[in-house]
């Protein structure tokens, strides 16, 4: 079967394509903004890329179309594929009905952190030698691929997110996936260009609950008021709390500043405990918990606590997770996806707890559509509360102006509308044992091999 899929380069349609091609289609796509990790997963794997969006991507004549959620009415190739009354489904549906039929299904949901407790989920099991399926928006380096099938009847580890599933598909992603065990890490406001407010997004969540079976499990973060208010209108599955309170079933107690070491203590339906110290290559305590999270998924399915922990030390960050991009004179330079800001403090935080020397210099992208519309800007100055210095980079047609953002910030912040500029301004602040930190959701221009080729100029013998 000939699938082609469109928006292709997204992070969830790029995965699917993949999966596509190992169950043997011949697969084809077309994205507007094609580049890395995915663009270089899927030509490795044979994909044929059509840059931009046209009816002539539609030729040779597909059996099947594969709608990314970014794409609507008025899309040219959307527009063609409709009037040649070509056969059309989702990405979440072809997933749910060609992929996770027979498959015990692990959904990661929440505002933050599902692409690492994804990734991390898939590596306990993987560790463990449970061969699992996955499909995860990011690439983890684990793996070296964003998705696979994995072992016959394997578990299946899947990113679930809330965003809505396509142009005909209102519904929020998760929904399409029918999970056995589904990890809610945390909620709050986000995607304001489809939610209104966080109610709608508690709703969409409740969605996800309703289809969880009672011989499934639900893993719940313990200190997500939101996460509550879903349960509270009703819920038919065991539930276990996870986090650092005393009272819940899987708890961590941090034996680092920087969470790079900490204790977990399971306690049992019985009342007995066990624990395990996990001593690993990552920081923060956010990252912790996403560690938390994979661990009680994993042992559902009978990875115990201590091999679960020892495993993590072999963990490898997904790209554009803390990613080192390279480093010259002793001065790194870092990528991460943070683009909200919650994800931007702890992301911040976290690398100020493992830089006892040298300084944070933030660099940001505000490109999600919930920044561009200006939803969260009040709380934009407080989120780099950790940084030494930080630079807002504020392109051509953004709805607003960081101007205020500037105004509020307690660390010196600078405005910056051109990408040469910014990356000439970031240089020259630049000293040995500082920490370049990038925060996009995007590609931003190439800006991480443009800051260490100037570095190389400026500092490089």
């Amino acid at each position: 079967m000939h699938v082609h899929v469109v928006g292709i380069c997204g992070t969830f349609m790029g995965s699917l394509a993949l999966l596509a091609r190992e169950l043997g289609h011949r697969v084809s796509g077309s994205d507007a903004n094609v580049y890395p990790p995915m663009s270089t997963q899927l030509a490795e794997a044979g994909i044929r890329l059509s840059e931009g969006f046209a009816a002539d991507n539609l030729a040779p004549r597909p059996d099947l179309v594969v709608i990314g959620n970014a794409l609507s009415r008025g899309n040219p190739e959307v527009e063609a594929m409709l009037d040649q009354g070509l056969p059309y489904v989702s990405g979440p549906q072809w997933l749910a009905e060609q992929v996770l039929p027979g498959r015990p299904v692990i959904a990661v949901a929440g505002t933050h952190g599902k692409t690492t407790t994804a990734s991390l989920t898939a590596w306990l099991l993987e560790a463990a030698g449970l061969a699992p399926g996955f499909l995860i928006g990011g690439v983890p380096r684990n793996f070296g691929v964003s998705a696979r099938l994995g072992g016959e009847g394997a578990p299946f580890v899947v990113e679930a997110d809330e965003y809505d599933t396509a142009f005909f598909d209102k519904r929020s992603k998760f929904v399409h996936y029918r999970p056995l065990i589904a990890v809610l890490g945390n909620l709050e406001f986000d995607h304001a260009d489809i939610f209104p407010d966080l109610a709608a997004i508690e709703r969409q969540f409740h969605h996800l609950v309703r289809t969880v079976p009672g011989r499934g499990q639900l893993l719940v973060a313990d200190d997500q008021p939101a996460l509550e208010r879903v349960l509270a209108q009703g819920c038919w599955t065991p539930v276990a709390r996870l986090g650092l309170g005393q009272e819940s079933e899987w708890r961590i107690e941090l034996e680092r500043d920087d969470a790079s070491r900490f204790r977990v203590i399971h306690r049992h339906a019985e009342g007995d405990e066990e624990d395990a110290v996990v001593d690993w290559p990552l920081n923060g305590e956010y990252n912790a918990r996403n560690a938390l999270a994979a661990l009680a998924a994993a042992h559902a399915f009978g990875v115990d606590l201590a091999r679960g922990c020892a495993a993590l030390a072999r963990f490898e960050n997904p790209r554009r997770r803390q990613e080192v991009r390279g480093e010259v004179a002793h001065i790194q330079v870092i990528d991460d996806f943070a683009h909200h800001p919650t994800a931007i403090a702890a992301t911040l935080g976290g690398l100020r707890a493992a830089t006892p020397k040298g300084r944070l210099l933030a660099v940001i992208e505000p490109r999600s559509n919930t920044m561009r519309l200006g939803t969260l800007r009040s709380r934009l100055a407080q989120s780099v509360d950790d940084a030494d210095a930080v630079w807002w980079y504020q392109p051509a047609g953004f709805d607003w102006s960081l101007e205020e953002v500037i105004a509020a910030s307690r660390q010196p912040a600078h405005l910056v509308e051109e990408l040469d500029a910014l990356v000439a301004a970031v240089v020259a602040e630049a000293r040995p044992l500082d920490r370049i930190v990038v925060m996009s959701n995007g590609s931003f221009g190439g800006i991480h091999d443009k800051l260490l080729a100037a570095l190389e100029v400026e500092h490089g013998e």
